[in-house]
Parts: C-alpha cells; sequence; structure tokens
C-alpha cells in the first residue's frame, strides 16, 4: 500500500509539472506574439535629482516619435539597440529594456552622476565631471551641488587632464570629497595652483586649506578633522586664515 500511494504521489507531481511547463510555454508564445503595449520609462533616482526626463528617455527610443514602439510586434524589436540608443545619452550610466508578461515594453535608466564642475573663464564652456573622468555637458534640468574645480593660470582644466596616471590622482582627491557626505558639504571651491598643488576654500570658516598634491588623501582630510574639532571651539573660527596640511604630521595655521 505504501509502494503504491508513493507511486502515485510521484505521478501527481510529474503531472503537476507538465502541466506548470506546458502553461509556461502558453504564456511565452503567447506573450512573444503579443504586440507592445505601454511603454514604462523608470529612471534611478538614488541621488533625488535627475539629469535626464522620461520625455528624453521616450525620444531616444522612438527617435523623436518617428518610430512608434506601441502597437509594434515583437519580431520589429531590436531590445539591444534601443538599450544603445540610451547609452548613447551622456547622463545614462546603464539602461535595460525588456518586455514583460503583459505585453509592455520597460526602460530601466541608471543614470551617470557628475562629481564635480571644471569651471572654465567662459562659463559656457563648463563641464561636468563624472566619477570615472569622464566630461559631462551642463543638464538644463538639474544644476548638480558638485564641488567647482578650475586650475590658477595655465590652459583650462578638462576632462582629458584627469586621463592619464598623473590626473588620475587629482580625481581620487575629487572622489572622495564626493564620497564623505561632511567634505561634499564642506568644501566650497578647488584651486589648482601653477605647481600642481591643491587649495580650497571652505563653506563654514574663511579659512583657506593648503592640501599640496593629491597623496596621502584620507590621512590629509583626518588632520583638517582635528583642526575643526580642537582650534575654532577653543579659538573661534576666524583666528587663522591659512591652514596647511600638506605635511606629514603636522597642521601649520597662519
Amino acid at each position: 500500500m505504501a509502494l503504491k500511494r508513493k507511486a502515485k504521489n510521484v505521478l501527481f507531481g510529474i503531472g503537476c509539472l507538465l502541466l506548470l511547463t506546458a502553461l509556461s510555454v502558453f504564456a511565452s508564445v503567447r506573450q512573444a506574439s503579443r504586440p507592445v503595449g505601454a511603454v514604462i520609462v523608470t529612471i534611478s533616482n538614488e541621488f533625488n535629482n535627475f539629469f535626464i526626463s522620461e520625455q528624453q528617455v521616450t525620444a531616444l527610443l522612438t527617435r523623436d516619435g518617428n518610430q512608434q514602439l506601441r502597437g509594434a510586434a515583437p519580431q520589429d524589436l531590436d531590445l539591444r539597440a534601443l538599450e544603445g540608443r540610451l547609452k548613447t545619452h551622456p547622463f545614462v550610466k546603464d539602461a535595460q529594456v525588456y518586455r514583460d508578461l503583459g505585453g509592455n515594453l520597460h526602460a530601466d535608466v541608471r543614470q551617470n552622476r557628475p562629481i564635480a564642475r571644471l569651471v572654465h573663464p567662459d562659463a559656457a564652456q563648463d563641464r561636468y565631471l563624472d566619477a570615472d573622468g569622464q566630461p559631462l555637458p551642463l543638464s538644463s534640468l538639474y544644476s548638480a551641488r558638485v564641488v567647482p574645480i578650475a586650475r590658477v593660470g595655465g590652459t583650462p582644466l578638462n576632462a582629458q587632464f584627469f586621463q592619464d596616471s598623473t590626473g588620475t590622482r587629482y580625481l581620487e582627491f575629487l572622489r572622495y570629497v564626493d564620497e564623505h557626505a561632511f567634505w561634499r558639504a564642506q568644501v566650497a571651491e578647488v584651486f589648482l595652483s601653477p605647481n600642481g598643488k591643491i587649495i580650497f576654500t571652505q563653506q563654514v570658516g574663511d579659512q583657506r586649506v593648503e592640501f599640496g598634491y593629491p597623496e596621502n588623501i584620507p590621512e590629509k582630510f583626518a588632520k583638517l578633522m582635528v583642526f575643526y574639532r580642537q582650534i575654532p571651539p577653543a579659538l573661534g573660527w576666524d583666528t587663522y586664515h591659512r591652514v596647511n596640511v600638506e605635511f606629514q604630521n603636522q597642521i601649520i595655521c597662519e
């Protein structure tokens, strides 16, 4: 009896599995032949800003309305080509385009985000810089609150400066500022002096911070934090106007 019951259970399980497989195949075939319903755009907003709009994504997908997607037959869709089209936008870091079981077309967009603003004497030529050291145009939708950086004397900075082995060290400095909420809020403007050393001003306090070359970055910011915690509370924020943290185990204040 026990063997017979066991055999029935096995047959019942196999029958259920076959039924589920058949339903899955039926749903897949039905979905594959269903024309596109709605076009659903999702834009990541982890930093509470939008550098690209839903309308701009839709315009890219439809070639400014010249290629209608709603109602299109599945065989006329090239999902990879649609993803590639979205990735041509400088503020699109990544994109996935796919269809759901209802026949709707989804475009999930991950935004690219600037970490600094390259300041040019002609403001119209200002550019953003992303975490990979690539240039981004200014956005008409959103003005990013990122640290501005400029060269003192010489040619204005461009994104190409941050691509070689020397420039990547300056990119590491900008990344560090961007990745730490306190410094992102405190560092006001960054300047590269003619000798390549970093100087920056602050949102709170009149001190000009002489950072030196972009090396030992965490240690230098740690020293500056020691200054914040010990000097202004005791002597006031306006006592010193110059703070130098470039030398090991030293904080020079004047």
